[in-house]
């Protein structure tokens, strides 16, 4: 009987030891993560895998990933903490995911989609010690199949036009008190170049202006399709403590009460367009999204001999705590607002509605309000006009440069023709 357990034993112990030895980390275990800003913010949608020898083709059906995200203040909930990945496409590249004919490194192309929790690169927290959305420790599991090797070790990060800003910005506006901003200069021969102002959401507070940034699609001002209506232009992305609507004591307030931020902000932007002299002034537009659009609107208030144009989505400033006098002294500044029908954080009934019905009254000649009734999905991949964001999320048409219409639907002319946001934008300059 001894002799049969022992037997048993070591039969069990090859077992396992053959088993442990069919899974093995690659010569080179590294990965780079591609977390690329979206629609709906950022999601991990390629991961990029050193091979042990060159390799012309890479088949997609040879790789597992697994994903785990984690976060030392933020709750993340079980079904969303860990959970495969779907690959989609697989081909070879160098180490930063172009493709090529021969290279040492395979780019795995993974499933993204707005309402799949695991595939984001950001979590929102709702704990007063970590409040609004935080970068989450992503970490995958790569493994091939046909040879068992593994890829368990990250090596670094590429975020595509992300990467092309700087994010060491910080300004102080009074002793012990400072915002930080992320910003991007680009390459250009102009003698003037214009200045376009992005203000981020609620969520998107803190110190970490990736967030401000990233947090929803803001990079793409930075994308060479909307640079090339400007000729190139300065992006500036500064970021709040807190909430650009809270007062000094940390209450939220929607223009009835003075916030803390709008005289540092303003010190702040005018600073870096006195650093930055070849800055046109008469080419600096400001805009933002509900936080983000109180503040917008609170600057062209505070200063409306400053900017030349204002974009502002899901406003959250409501118009019975503006003034006539206010509303006259900003009919001049051409303005283009987005909301959507079905905003619940923003009513646009207290909102974008009647402020840009009193502009038009008080003889706006050039104020857009492109009215949705809901906030769909603009690339098609998701559903299309039967799929709906959320109400609030009005921005993304600012961001894509997806927004045409007039308040009644029809078309905003520049020129006489047909235009978007950006390209009205960037025609825009103060006499």
């Amino acid at each position: 009987m001894e002799k049969f357990l022992m037997q048993k034993f070591k039969f069990l112990l090859l077992f396992l030891l053959a088993i442990t030895c069919q899974v093995q980390a690659a010569k080179n275990p590294e990965y780079t993560l591609v977390i690329e800003t979206f629609d709906w913010g950022p999601a991990v949608n390629k991961v990029i895998i050193a091979l042990d020898a060159p390799a012309k083709t890479a088949n997609m059906a040879d790789y597992e990933v697994v994903a785990e995200r984690s976060h030392s203040c933020a709750v993340i909930p079980p079904a969303f903490a860990k959970g495969n990945r779907t690959v989609v496409y697989a081909y070879i590249s160098d180490g930063k995911g172009n493709r090529a004919e021969e290279g040492s490194f395979a780019t795995l192309v993974l499933y993204v989609a707005p309402n799949s929790p695991i595939t984001s690169a950001l979590q929102y927290s709702q704990k007063a010690e970590c409040r609004g959305n935080q970068w989450v420790d992503y970490k995958v599991t790569v493994t091939n199949t046909k040879t068992n090797e593994v890829w368990s070790k990250e090596k670094g990060k590429i975020r595509p036009l992300a990467d092309d800003f700087d994010f060491s910005g910080k300004f102080e506006y009074e002793p012990g008190k400072s915002l930080t901003y992320a910003d991007f200069k680009p390459k250009t021969s102009s003698e003037k170049t214009p200045l376009i102002i992005w203000l981020h959401g609620g969520g998107e507070g803190g110190t970490d202006p990736s967030v401000a940034l990233m947090g929803n699609k803001a990079t793409n001002y930075a994308s060479p399709e909307i640079q090339k209506y400007f000729g190139g232009a300065y992006v500036l992305v500064p970021q709040t403590p807190g909430a650009w609507m809270q007062d000094k004591d940390g209450k939220m307030q929607s223009g009835n009460g003075e916030d803390a931020y709008n005289v540092g902000l303003m010190a702040l932007i005018k600073n870096y367009v006195n650093t930055h002299p070849d800055i046109d002034k008469k080419r600096i537009y400001v805009g933002g999204c509900s936080n983000g659009g109180y503040m917008s609107l609170k600057l062209l208030l505070k200063e409306p001999g400053y900017f030349a144009a204002g974009y502002i989505s899901a406003l959250a400033y409501q118009s019975q705590y503006i003034t006539d006098s206010q509303i006259n002294s900003i009919k001049h500044i051409p303005i283009w607002f987005i909301h959507a029908k079905d905003d619940r954080t923003t009513d646009p009934v207290k909102t974008a509605v009647p402020v840009y019905e009193r502009l038009k009254k008080a003889g706006a000649k050039n104020v857009h309000l492109s009215y949705y009734d809901h906030v769909t999905d603009l690339t098609g991949m998701y559903g299309g006009e039967n799929f709906h964001f959320n109400g609030h999320w009005s921005w993304i048409y600012s961001h894509a440069n997806q927004s045409h219409t007039e308040f009644d639907g029809s078309d905003v002319l520049l020129n006489g023709k047909p235009t978007t946001l950006m390209e009205w934008m960037a025609a825009q300059k103060k006499k």
